[in-house]
């Protein structure tokens, strides 16, 4: 396999490492180079294939030998597909495909379908907007699964109990509302009963893995090969790639994982995620997740940025690494701008999900970290369900402009908050904007990352709430404590009641921000919060104060 720079063109003149279609350009620095050659002769390339536990260290050991099953998992998701088609061709009049789940259980599908233009409706939200849209969209057509790996993930409860009661209102039987379902989840969860009971088709997936390896699991295949896609493609393309996994050269999970570990031990522990434009659509998102979840502990991390473009503000800088990210077709240059990364991954999508999770495994061994546990991820859970036992916290804002309130910072306007929110940022920082809105309703707001961006200089990530939750909150609490945050919320005109709780959607999404509020200002961490009391408005507000913003 080609590694040196005679093969990789002018670009990547430090080299490249491709097998199995998919190749890892710009790895072949002197950091990058000793890194790699440290893990070789430790022998992880293999062990890791082999699934060998002991290789992040005694106090990983017990949770690695229980979260090793990503390596080869996509052999045993083979057995699921006469299933799927059966049940497709069982099912063909219920041709519009809601996945309800949150994290790992709805972010590789996500890709998956938007990478080969599949409909697929993801409800990943507690805002009662959002939900209640999806709620009236060809209902009786509708095929919802319900994905979680606990099996009591609070949000994908609710999306059923409120499907369910949807179904039941629009004078289906129990029987016919059982139709509509489809379970996915751990052997032995309280899902998998309930998904019995509910006469749904329940499909179990490895416990093995860890939800945000489980994009070759039943979480990403059951979903995406109901919604239409050849699922059996992705599993070929994974399956290829895993013998080069193992060597210890021509292995591309070795090269990207070498090259993000050396980076954050050398202080470069901000990864710029960017599309190239050459046919995989939304790979961020997933990587984010796998990244920052894995990663983000111990007071260490690699915190990634995703990007929209590669000309789009916050790709580069002193402490990041610009990271693209494409198809089978290997760039010529860099489309969208010509800025020239930093690594490039390109390649077809089932080695892309294999290759990052590898990679992710061996960064953590790099930086000396658990890349399968998750310490602080219950934290904002238990804070929100001891505020919906409580109630909501008693909160005046600072102050209002227009229609928006302004709940802490320093200054009296809004433009005089932001502007404090960003000067404040720490010098090895970064800004994490958090947004609890409808993330189709209030699609505008992901502009305010760009904005920031521009007027920060530094890194700045944008997450939907609470779907950031099971993504970059693990990061947020448990990795270097950088970060500023600003948290927007929103008016809701009209709540959604959640069948069989005591509260309604908009309840538990106030909660939520409310609780992961708190999990910051207990570090200290600056936090602002703006609320919206009329959504449009507010977003053309803050929109037109950021961009007021003095670039740095």
């Amino acid at each position: 396999m080609p590694e040196n720079g005679d093969d990789a063109g002018p670009a990547f003149a430090d080299g490249v490492v491709a097998a199995a279609g998919i190749a890892v350009y710009g790895a072949g620095s002197a950091d990058v180079a000793a890194t790699r050659a440290s893990l070789v002769g430790a022998g992880v390339p293999a062990k890791l294939v082999d699934k060998d536990a002991t290789l992040w260290g005694p106090d990983a050991e017990a949770e690695a030998k229980i979260r090793l099953g990503w390596v080869d998992t996509f052999r045993r998701s083979r057995e699921l597909l006469p299933r799927l088609a059966e049940l497709r061709t069982e099912l063909a009049d219920l041709d519009h495909v809601v996945l309800a789940g949150m994290g790992g259980s709805s972010l590789a599908p996500e890709v998956i379908t938007r990478t080969l233009g599949v409909e697929l409706t993801v409800l990943d939200t507690t805002d009662p907007a959002q939900i209640r849209a999806a709620l009236a969209d060809r209902l009786e057509r509708t095929l919802v699964v319900v994905s979680s790996k606990s099996g009591g993930t609070v949000e994908t409860d609710s999306h059923r109990r409120a499907y369910w009661q949807a179904f039941v209102d629009s004078g289906m039987s129990e029987a016919e509302a059982g139709r509509h379902f489809v379970v996915v989840t751990d052997p032995g969860s309280p899902l998998e009963t309930t998904g019995h009971e509910m006469g749904a088709q329940v499909f179990l997936a490895d416990s093995d893995v860890g939800g945000r390896y489980s994009a070759l699991t039943a979480f990403g295949v059951v979903p995406s090969a109901l919604a239409g896609v050849d699922v059996a493609e992705l599993l070929d393309q994974a399956e290829e790639l895993l013998p080069a996994l193992s060597e210890e050269s021509g292995n591309p999970g070795l090269a990207l994982g070498a090259a993000l570990g050396a980076a954050a031990l050398a202080g470069r522990d901000k990864v710029a995620l960017v599309s190239d434009g050459t046919g995989i659509v939304g790979l961020g998102d997933w990587a984010e997740q796998l990244i920052a979840e894995s990663t983000g502990k111990d007071g260490k991390g690699i915190l990634p940025v995703v990007i929209e473009t590669p000309d789009s503000p916050g790709a580069h800088g002193g402490d990041v690494v610009t990271v693209t990210v494409g198809g089978a077709q290997p760039p010529a240059g860099v489309p969208g701008g010509g800025v020239r990364p930093d690594v490039a991954v390109n390649g077809p999508l089932g080695a892309q999900f294999l290759a990052w999770e590898f990679a992710t495994a061996v960064a953590g061994r790099v930086i000396g970290i658990d890349p399968f546990n998750q310490p602080n991820v219950t934290e904002s859970k238990n804070n929100t369900t001891r505020i919906l036992a409580e109630g909501l916290p008693d909160e005046s804002p600072a102050f209002t402009e227009g229609a928006i309130e302004v709940h802490g910072g320093s200054g009296d306007s809004l433009a005089a908050v932001l502007g404090g929110l960003v000067d404040g940022i720490d010098s090895h920082g970064y800004l994490a904007v958090l947004a609890f809105l409808d993330r189709v309703g209030d699609a505008r707001a992901e502009q305010s990352r760009a904005l920031l961006a521009t007027a920060a200089g530094r890194p700045v990530t944008f997450g939907w709430g609470p779907r950031y939750l099971h993504s970059t909150g693990q990061y947020h609490k448990g990795g270097p404590q950088v970060g500023s945050f600003l948290q927007i919320t929103g008016a809701v005109a009209v709540d959604l009641p959640i069948p069989g709780k005591p509260y309604g959607f908009a309840e538990l999404q106030a909660a939520q921000a409310a609780g992961d509020r708190k999990a910051m200002t207990d570090r200290g961490r600056p936090v602002v919060r703006l609320h919206l009391t009329d959504r449009a408005e507010g977003i053309d507000q803050l929109l037109r104060a950021l961009a007021s913003l003095p670039a740095r």
